[in-house]
């Protein structure tokens, strides 16, 4: 038996040689975080939630203005759905598209409050560090029989210490963004200029509105968040005269169809017609596009901020929007032995299937608790941190990545194994990305949505992105990089939306 298995038992049991009440410390009261309490409710297994802001949600409240590209019915946990419905408590319109503020109010706010989590939630406490008992990072000696200590400060600087049996960090990556510097590191000037410049999506279109209204305005960013700012800043000029907008990308003008995305080919219809609209604004000069530019300095003068890539400069601008994506804060983990991916900072099992280095095939293949494990046991990042620095993440993939953990800690094995993934189509497929931005390989291309297929015995199905010709040559294993392998399935539903069920693999041995 697994040194897991062992502790599963124990924490299960309230015997454990950590103490009978050692819970398992899950850090974090958002829409993941909140998901892995009801599990381990579900499990009978004693746990504890620590989240650093105010109230549940605390990170979803910030950005609560901004509407999902998810609807509701992508947007629930199940076992929340089963611990609420007993309440009283009313699913949102299954199709319909909810508001961060909504996702906390409809959702957030009454999982949080039920009586089975409420007494278990404690607020206002950031996690400053991460070890073992008696042991630091370098001691070897008794370190898995040791529990888990978590040093908390709370909001008025008091300290206090927790015990764990294991720790699920499901922190998120919201309090730590990207810098507009394009070197990874914030480029010179950025600091000085911080009162003009906002990390995230602004809500133009509300609060502060007049931050923005006839303003000059640049946007740096391709991802959705960048989408959204720029909407509502196109939405914000058409009230109000003057207020100019300039959009700055890495890519080149060859790689910005990946950009915009799939489409009419989207499964989640919201979030293809991001893109289109987009597109759209760009065509008629609504949003002033530049490709291929990588800022390195902002410059505060009389006319404004000037943003410089080497020695090329924009006109001068009022505000500046960075959407340049986010990174996991792992300053709290760094006495625990963890497996991470040097570029993407997500496990290493999770990383290729999510690297867009590689690819960004629109189904992630299944993962759970293998791929989430770490040299350290009983230790597990999930959500968007799980993600590190890649983007593209879903809920439902942190849903389905506590469901299996959970089950693992509880020693429901056979739970914990059946991976499965529900995830909508992108509608788009890329192979390697070459440095503009464009896909460096022909190895992948938009597929239509499979019909209902039913499959009773595991089979082996190609990818979305790779035709079985291409993929002999793919999977050779100096071209690795260039073919998204395959996934060992039992089941696919009908429709645009796949479910994964079994372990991931490659008949042909891509990664």
């Amino acid at each position: 038996m697994s040194q897991l298995q062992n502790n599963a038992h124990a924490i299960k049991a309230g015997n454990s040689r950590y103490g009978p009440s050692t819970p398992v410390v899950i850090i974090g009261a958002g829409p993941v975080g909140l998901a892995a309490a009801a599990h381990l409710t579900e499990y009978n297994l004693p746990f504890v939630i620590v989240e650093a802001g105010a109230q549940a949600g605390h990170s979803v409240r910030d950005w609560g203005h901004v509407q999902l590209f998810s609807p509701w019915r992508y947007s629930l946990d199940k076992a929340a759905v089963r611990l609420l419905e007993p309440t009283g408590w009313q699913a949102p319109d299954p199709e319909a598209y909810p508001t961060g503020h909504a996702l906390v109010e409809r959702y957030l706010a009454p999982l949080a409050a039920h009586p089975a989590i409420a007494p278990h939630l404690r607020l206002n406490r950031r996690v400053a560090a991460i070890t073992r008992v008696g042991r630091d990072k370098l001691s070897n000696a008794g370190r898995e029989q040791s529990p888990f200590v978590l040093y908390i400060v709370a909001a008025d600087g008091s300290e206090e210490v927790l015990h764990a049996g294991a720790v699920i960090d499901a922190s998120g990556t919201y309090g730590t963004p990207n810098p507009l510097g394009a070197h990874g590191i914030p480029a010179l000037g950025e600091r000085a200029a911080a009162a003009q410049i906002f990390y995230g999506i602004p809500d133009a279109l509300g609060t502060q509105r007049e931050r923005y209204a006839g303003k000059r305005v640049l946007v740096a960013g391709s991802g959705h968040s960048a989408f959204n700012a720029l909407l509502d800043l196109a939405a914000l000029a058409e009230q109000a005269p003057g207020t100019r907008i300039t959009w700055v990308v890495r890519r080149t003008a060859e790689g910005m169809a990946q950009a915009y995305g799939g489409g009419a080919n989207d499964a989640l219809p919201a979030r293809g017609e991001l893109g289109r609209r987009l597109q759209a604004l760009v065509a008629t000069g609504v949003v002033q596009l530049i490709n291929a530019w990588r800022s390195d300095r902002v410059e505060q003068t009389a006319a404004g901020l000037v943003v410089y890539a080497g020695e090329r400069s924009l006109a001068p601008v009022d505000e500046i929007i960075v959407t340049t994506g986010l990174r996991p804060n792992l300053a709290m983990l760094s006495e625990l032995r963890l497996g991470l991916d040097p570029a993407v900072e997500a496990p290493v099992a999770l990383a290729p299937l999510i690297d867009p280095n590689l690819h960004s095939c629109g189904t992630v293949r299944p993962h759970g608790v293998n791929e989430l494990s770490h040299p350290e046991p009983n230790v597990f990042i999930v959500g968007m941190k799980s993600y590190g620095r890649a983007p593209t993440f879903l809920l439902l993939t942190g849903y389905e990545q506590v469901r299996s953990v959970t089950a693992a800690l509880a020693g429901d094995w056979e739970a914990a194994r059946r991976v499965e993934l529900e995830l909508p189509e992108t509608g788009v497929c890329s192979g390697p990305v070459a440095a503009g931005g464009a896909v460096a390989s022909g190895c992948c291309g938009a597929e239509e949505a499979p019909a209902a297929l039913i499959a009773l015995e595991p089979v082996a199905v190609t990818a979305s992105c790779c035709e079985p010709t291409v993929q002999a040559t793919c999977c050779e294993p100096e071209a690795k990089a260039d073919c998204c392998g395959t996934t060992a399935v039992e089941t696919i539903t009908a429709g645009s939306t796949l479910t994964l069920v079994a372990g991931t693999g490659s008949s042909c041995g891509c990664r």
